[in-house]
């Protein structure tokens, strides 16, 4: 009698026991603390993009195509215009190579934020809101955005009158800013040749988009239907277009561009395109 009470009370104790050493797993084997995280090495630090640019030796540029003359094609297919220009000269001061990445404006944004390119050079208007999430260099264009509808209308005459007409913008641009502010029905497109095409045939009333591609476009074209009705009274600034954090890039970026401007460089390209300074 004794023994089985001394046996019902030492396994009792051993159940209490057993209980106390386990864990919310149901294991009750013990738990070796992890091992901590090795710190990085003391002086080392993330390769910055321009450290990145430079060992490769390129520099991957994400622009339209179909911006003239910004950023298109010519007649034997080659990709020109004056952004090209001046941000291949920039990239030669660098001691890159340009390499260009074509997509469409409204996918150009995302092609950036994806790391698909370096930097963007297709006219990019410097404003607050991108600011927050981009860096920019110094502007190297200054221009002014005009509201422009086919020859026959007659009832547009100033921003004011756009309102619920149809303006053919692109998505993503300050100029369809713009038209939105203004009361205006946005149909996107891709491109300021779409937006032309959609507006010659009449399946918008308007367009806002850049005054020198515009003067450029009427230039090589004279005989399309369309008309200048008003200009924008602000001036808007356009730099290239970085990922944020591209801290040495933009520098190495304004330097060029600074240095562009003092040889008179970037005078140069732009009286090329535009037969004046359009650089300030």
């Amino acid at each position: 009698m004794k023994k089985a009470v001394f046996s019902l009370l030492f396994a009792s104790l051993l159940i209490g026991i057993t209980g106390c050493g386990t864990s919310g797993s149901g294991s009750t084997a013990p738990q070796t603390p992890a091992a901590p995280s090795p710190a990085p090495a003391e002086g080392t630090q993330e390769q910055s993009l321009l450290d990145k640019v430079k060992a490769e030796g390129k520099l991957v540029i994400g622009t339209e195509g179909t911006y003239a003359p910004f950023t298109f094609h010519d007649q034997s297919g080659k990709l020109t215009g004056y952004d090209i220009e001046v941000v291949t000269e920039v990239a030669k001061r660098i001691g890159v190579e340009p390499v260009f990445q074509e997509t469409p404006w409204d996918a150009i944004f995302a092609g950036l934020d994806s790391k698909r390119f370096d930097v963007v050079a297709n006219q990019v208007g410097i404003r607050p809101d991108r600011q927050e999430k981009y860096d920019f260099s110094n502007p190297y264009t200054v221009s002014t955005a005009v509201l422009v509808t086919h020859k026959d209308n007659t009832t547009v005459k100033d921003f004011a009158d756009i309102k619920g007409l149809k303006a053919a913008q692109t998505l993503t641009s300050n100029l369809t800013d713009i038209a939105r502010n203004n009361g205006a029905e946005i149909v996107g497109v891709e491109g300021f040749n779409q937006a032309i095409d959609l507006l010659v045939s009449k399946r918008v009333d308007v367009t806002i988009n850049d005054g020198l591609s515009l003067l450029d476009f009427l230039k090589q074209k004279p005989d399309t239907p369309i008309k200048i009705i008003a200009k924008d009274p602000n001036v808007a600034k356009n730099g290239f277009l970085f990922r944020k954090g591209s801290t040495d890039l933009v520098d190495a970026f304004n330097k060029a561009l600074d240095e562009m401007s003092n040889d008179g460089t970037l005078k140069q390209i732009s009286e090329k395109w535009f037969n004046e300074d359009v650089s300030k």
